[in-house]
């Protein structure tokens, strides 16, 4: 909000010039002195004609009178601009993978230790926290959904809620892909009057688990009016799961502080989620490092713009009141010193 003092109708100032031309006009300010005497003689040696000091005091204070009523006329006020922003936010469906297989650390940098899970984690809060005016919810499943948040604007809450994940959250094993589209699509459908509705679903995995498989669910969201943006993770080639803590999801190392390796994973199929994307009018991407992860969420931000109009308004505080209250002042000042002081003799 910007406060600016201005003139409703500055065009009347204009009359400000007009007052010393009236008193040049005028010639003379104030009245002569007008006394009769007995004698020319006495008023000979009464000195040369003067201008009364009274009129000129007064005659100030008439044009001071006028001008102030000028500047009530022409409006002085506050003028108070605000600008409202006006957004067409787009409501988004997260649902994120959190199968043991998320244990992988092939997408670390060398020398890391940081999971395909940790890498997801955080490139999601920053997705979130780029896209403020967007409702958002988040999905996470492994051999069964789970909401970890409603649709919601209060990103920080959600970004806290993705925190709390980790793997092993979720009792089940399995990776239920089918059944976490269709309650990220129910919770899309609940919301009346979306303007547009998108699913981003980020997973490493086959569906091989849950009562939904992935297509018809593609189609049921689809249905929705919702586009299905699809995302696998994880290298070209078998890879190791490590050792971990289900109860905290933390890695478990040997003495020397290396990762522990226990079941050999193979690549995932990605054409299932290659034809979910193009059932629901969305797009597949595949990402092997951290880098190709944070450019894809950035892409898609990228095309999922939220529409955001600005509202710009003004509300006004007159201030015409305090020049008429002076003029009104200043006018009862000359009256009462032209009836008292300066009352001129007749």
């Amino acid at each position: 909000m910007t406060e600016n003092f201005e003139f409703q109708f500055p065009w009347l100032l204009g009359l400000l010039a007009l007052l010393p031309v009236y008193a040049l006009l005028r010639g003379k300010v104030g009245k002569l002195s007008a006394l009769k005497f007995s004698s020319a003689d006495i008023a000979r040696a009464s000195g040369a004609k003067a201008k009364a000091a009274a009129g000129r005091f007064l005659f100030f204070l008439r044009l001071l009178v006028v001008a102030l009523g000028i500047v009530a006329l022409a409006g002085p006020r506050l003028a108070n601009y605000h600008v409202e922003t006006e957004t067409a936010g787009i409501d988004i469906m997260l649902v994120l993978d959190l199968s043991w297989s998320m244990t992988a650390v092939d997408m670390a940098a060398p020398g890391e230790k940081i999971t395909r899970f940790d890498i997801a984690d955080e490139v999601l809060g920053d997705f979130i926290r780029k896209r403020p005016d967007d409702r958002m919810g988040l999905v996470a499943f492994s051999g069964e959904p789970y909401l970890a948040s409603p649709l919601t604007l209060n990103h920080e809450w959600l970004v806290e809620n993705l925190n709390r994940l980790h793997i092993g959250t979720i009792g089940d094993l399995g990776t239920a892909i089918g059944d976490a589209i269709v309650v990220a699509a129910k919770r899309l459908k609940a919301v009346p009057n979306s303007k547009s509705r998108v699913i981003i679903l980020l997973t490493d995995g086959d569906n091989n688990k849950g009562e939904i498989e992935p297509f018809p669910a593609a189609q049921l969201a689809a249905a929705v009016g919702a586009k299905i943006y699809t995302i696998g993770i994880g290298i070209e080639k078998p890879c190791y799961m490590p050792a971990f803590d289900p109860a905290t999801g933390k890695l478990k190392l040997d003495a020397n502080g290396n990762v522990i390796p226990t079941l050999l994973l193979q690549p995932a199929n990605y054409s299932v989620l290659g034809k979910m994307a193009d059932l629901s009018r969305g797009k597949f991407y595949r990402a092997t490092n951290r880098r190709e992860l944070l450019n894809i969420y950035n892409q898609i931000d990228r095309l999922e713009k939220t529409e955001v109009k600005l509202k710009r308004y003004a509300t006004y505080e007159p201030l015409f009141y305090w020049p008429l209250l002076a003029a009104l002042g200043l006018l009862a000042l000359e009256l009462i010193l032209s009836n008292t002081r300066y009352r001129r003799v007749p």
